[in-house]
Parts: structure tokens; sequence; C-alpha cells
């Protein structure tokens, strides 16, 4: 069997929106997927793009992929790499593709310099969870992921002077 990841391109965009419904999907958040295609396009592969795509393949064919983007470190004073999400289809599960896709984040991240690599994962996902602590993934457990989103956004960016 042969493994591999490579860059995204802007004709996998097919691909990689299926890849981010099937994620949904398994993380039993398939009705929180609101993306347009057109303009997820624009995000990724346009003139700005806000997050990189890599795609992991199994003999040539895609069986999973990572979307991710640079933070940053104040305290460390260098950037970091952010995995907004990582999914490998099930039949590849076991391949050591998803191993092989976070080694290519973190070779990314030596070669850019970065701090850290670091993602969030669902509370249940004991599997998941259970793989990264191998990897040598340690859990935050003094933090706690905060979000606005939808009207309470538009209504606190609405009091911006």
């Amino acid at each position: 069997m042969t493994l591999s990841i490579r860059p995204a391109t802007a004709t996998d965009l097919p691909l990689i929106a299926q890849l981010i419904r099937d994620l949904a999907e398994y993380e039993k958040l398939a009705h929180e997927v609101r993306f347009d295609e057109a303009v997820l396009a624009e995000k990724l592969f346009g003139a700005r793009s806000y997050a990189e795509v890599v795609i992991g393949e199994l003999d040539g064919a895609p069986q999973g992929f990572a979307l991710f983007f640079h933070n940053f470190s104040t305290f460390e004073g260098k950037p970091g790499i952010y995995l907004e999400d990582l999914f490998v289809r099930p039949e590849a599960r076991g391949s050591g593709l998803g191993k092989a896709l976070l080694a290519h984040l973190a070779m990314l991240a030596t070669t850019r310099d970065c701090a850290r690599l670091e993602w969030s994962v669902l509370d249940w996902n004991e599997p998941a969870i259970g793989f990264y602590q191998k990897l040598g993934a340690r859990l935050m457990d003094d933090w706690t992921v905060m979000r606005v989103d939808g009207a309470n956004l538009a209504r606190l960016g609405a009091e911006a002077r």
C-alpha cells in the first residue's frame, strides 16, 4: 500500500466538500454544515487564502484530509498551526494515514518555525483522544473553547466604534 500526502488544489474542491460533510456526519454535526462551495473555494484558493488543505491518499485514491491555518502564540512569540479538521474515511482507518497527516503538519510546523501544532477534539471521541495521546499530544484540561457566532457575532460586531 502506497501512502502519500499532497497539497490540495482548486480542482479538489468537490472532494474537500465531501470530506467535510463526511467528518460532520461522523461527529454527529451534519446539521451544522452550511458552507457554500463557491465561497469555500474563494476562501481556500482565492487571492487571500485563509486556510490550507492537504489530501491523504492510499494507492493514489483520496482517503482523508487535513484543513489547517496559522495562529500566533504571544507567549512563544511565534506562529503555530491550528488543525481545524482531520478526517480519514472509515475504510482507511488503521492504515497509518491519520498519523501521516499529523506527521506532515508537524513537519510543516517545524519547517515554518512554528511553536506548536494544536487542535480541538470532541470529548466523547475516545478513540481519537487515545490516538492523539499515543502520538505525544496532551489534553489542555485548563482551557475551554469559547465561540461567538451567528446573531451574537453580528450584535457584538455592531458595537465596534
